[in-house]
């Protein structure tokens, strides 16, 4: 069995984007504020038994911000993110893999933690095929099941995947929350464009703006175009000083 640490990043001090700065459909906005509600008056809530969503599924489009908001919601709530990629996992340990799976559930169960589970699609692929290992990933799923019924109201489990549709539907049954991560309109973006430009002096603010990607690729750009008139003004300067 391998070391807990040999496959996840577990660490107060991942780099997080202040959930208030992430950006949301109004949809999601208010999905993960009434999530966060219910964690802000968790001991009221249960005092009249009453369950709290602490089990979410981030689905949609690549590079709209689920790995983000997932830290971002950890640090909100002031809690130590588990963070595990399970495509890796599976893929290099098969046999090891539900072992593995048991161990992180209970150290994030212990430290009532956040436990990011990323490409969650891994299980539901892997499944689809006919092959000498069907048998160890049934087993898997069973494992996982059983881990996600037995988690502790304060401790959250987030999972991300791109393809939702392919996942075992007994799994997605367990997910309370389910939010979908889309493209951003051509608004949306040009108010994320803005809110990054405006860390930067005006004169570097011009660049050209793209439309119908996902705000990863939107920082990209940003952040490029501020390099390319940066380095443009420096060298531009050191011209002129030879002169």
């Amino acid at each position: 069995m391998m070391a807990e640490n040999d496959f996840i990043i577990n660490s107060r001090r991942v780099i997080t984007t202040p959930l208030e700065e992430v950006q949301f459909s109004t949809q999601n906005k208010c999905t993960i504020n009434q999530f966060l509600n219910e964690f802000k008056h968790i001991e009221k809530l249960k005092k009249f038994d009453l369950p709290i969503d602490n089990k979410i599924l981030f689905y949609g489009h690549t590079g709209c911000g689920k790995t983000m908001t997932a830290k971002a919601i950890a640090d909100k709530l002031g809690k130590e993110i588990i963070i595990l990629s399970l495509g890796g996992l599976v893929s290099s340990r098969l046999g090891e893999t539900a072992k593995n799976i048991t161990s992180l559930f209970s150290k994030a169960s212990r430290e009532r933690s956040v436990l990011f589970i990323d490409e969650f699609d891994s299980i539901g692929k892997m499944r689809s095929y006919d092959h000498k290992d069907s048998g160890e990933m049934k087993r898997l799923v069973n494992t996982i099941i059983q881990s996600i019924d037995y988690l502790p109201n304060d401790t959250i489990l987030i999972a991300a995947t791109n393809y939702k549709e392919v996942i075992d539907s007994a799994l997605l049954r367990r997910f309370q929350l389910k939010l979908k991560f889309e493209l951003p309109t051509n608004n949306e973006l040009d108010n994320y464009y803005n809110l990054l430009l405006i860390n930067y002096p005006e004169e570097y603010r011009e660049i050209k703006k793209i439309y119908e990607i996902s705000y990863a690729e939107a920082k990209d750009i940003v952040f490029k175009g501020i390099k390319k008139q940066i380095i443009l003004s420096e060298e531009t300067r050191l011209q002129t000083a030879k002169i």
